[in-house]
């Protein structure tokens, strides 16, 4: 079984939603990890974006990516560039991959538009989420 790790910064938003969809695309085939170099919490925004599309991520927690430094990850997953640049060294072969989602957490305007720009992160990372583990898993 393949063990997946999304990094974020906080690990409270795209983190969240991407650990959410890779266990709902992967199935029985992979075990999906998230993580931040720090720990915000789970942001009920993430959550109630996800329960809209039929997914509960509300019993996530937020972890720090220090937990996890003796698990062999297969793959990991940074979701945005200050992940990437501090992503610490992980004593394993996995291959990593990268891609720079907007944060959600940082939206502004009326309580409509900042849900609307975590819908539409939350569907692109829904894509790359699928993507990922038909190409890879």
């Amino acid at each position: 079984m393949k063990k997946i790790l999304v990094l974020c910064t906080g690990n409270s938003c795209r983190s969240q939603i991407a650990e959410g969809y890779l266990r709902h695309f992967a199935g029985a085939k992979a075990e999906v990890y998230s993580a931040g170099i720090e720990t915000h919490g789970v942001n009920p925004k993430a959550i109630a974006v996800m329960k809209e599309d039929g997914i509960d991520i509300s019993a996530h927690t937020s972890n720090n990516v220090n937990e996890y430094l003796n698990i062999d990850f297969d793959y990991v997953i940074t979701v945005c560039d200050n992940a990437k640049e501090s992503c610490p060294y992980f004593p394993t072969q996995a291959t990593k991959f990268h891609y720079n989602f907007p944060d959600p957490a940082k939206a502004s305007g009326t309580e409509q538009q900042v849900q609307q720009q975590f819908r539409t992160v939350r569907d692109m990372i829904r894509s790359y989420s699928e993507k990922f583990i038909n190409e890879n898993i």
